[in-house]
């Protein structure tokens, strides 16, 4: 299924918007990359199949105002550029947002990534991005298998 060109997406959308949150580096781009990837294809704004989860990233509504709520009230200058990036209604409820403006879904699923315990894999890890993207983002309950991902990662990584 066609999608967005992978290099573009990843140089265009991913790189800027964690260097506006400063929460850049190669190892972030890749894993945000990847994690787009991975679940949606670069193709689906709204969950196939009928699910709650909403944008490239595949946020569902309810961990998108479990962000604002639980954590971005302790991390204001986070909120601040996520409310630059996402227009003044960005905060709880506007989990639309996600859908209609792809450098706030790239934001949030940076920011839910910055809650994990663990420090970031290597850059160059497919298998580490993968099994981290199992672990703090897609869940233990989730749909993504992080040995059959590790290529996604991979082509992520390449591009």
């Amino acid at each position: 299924m066609p999608g967005l060109d992978l290099a573009q997406f990843k140089a265009l959308l991913v790189c800027p918007v964690l260097g506006q949150l400063e929460l850049g580096g190669s190892a972030a781009v890749n894993l945000l990359t990847g994690t787009a990837l991975v679940e949606s294809g670069l193709v689906w704004l709204r969950q196939n199949g009928g699910g709650p989860a909403l944008g490239l990233w595949q946020m569902e509504p309810a961990t998108h105002d479990d962000i604002w709520r639980n954590f971005l009230c302790f991390r204001p200058d986070l909120a601040s550029v996520l409310r630059q990036v996402g227009g003044a209604g960005a905060g709880v409820g506007s989990a639309g947002l996600l859908v209609s403006n792809l450098a706030y879904a790239c934001a949030m699923a940076r920011i839910a990534y910055v809650r994990a315990p663990a420090q970031l894999p290597v850059a160059t890890d497919s298998a580490g991005l993968s099994a981290y993207h199992k672990q703090f983002y897609n869940t233990l309950l989730g749909a993504a298998d992080a040995q059959q991902n590790a290529a996604l990662f991979a082509r992520a990584i390449a591009a």
